[in-house]
């Protein structure tokens, strides 16, 4: 079960997450409980390997806004760096930032 102190160990800014959740802690590990229902990581490396990058840079910004928002720092980071590249629409290999993503929403959904 997912809870402050794991999320804190985790590397998330709990106090930042919570502080955008008006402090209520129930509130604010649904939030995470919701977004690690997510689908989007998945449907962003589908739209990545199709070269589609106009629908992987709307799907990588909202990710990006739903990871920043609950400040998962560590999830964050690489979905930032992708959504910026994505902006500019730049054709490079996104593999080593999937990944990454990948396996921060797998260490994140392990807790």
């Amino acid at each position: 079960m997912i809870t402050i102190d794991k999320l804190r160990e985790y590397g998330a800014d709990v106090d930042d997450g919570l502080t955008r959740c008006m402090n209520r802690e129930d509130f604010y590990i649904m939030l995470v409980g919701k977004a690690l229902e997510d689908s989007k990581l998945t449907q962003l490396e589908q739209q990545l390997k199709e070269k589609n990058l106009d629908a992987a840079f709307e799907t990588a910004h909202a990710l990006k806004g739903m990871f920043t928002n609950l400040s998962l720092t560590p999830l964050a980071t690489p979905i930032i760096e992708m959504t910026e590249l994505l902006r500019s629409r730049t054709d490079t290999d996104y593999t080593n930032l999937l990944e990454e993503a990948k396996t921060q929403f797998e260490k994140l959904r392990a807790l």
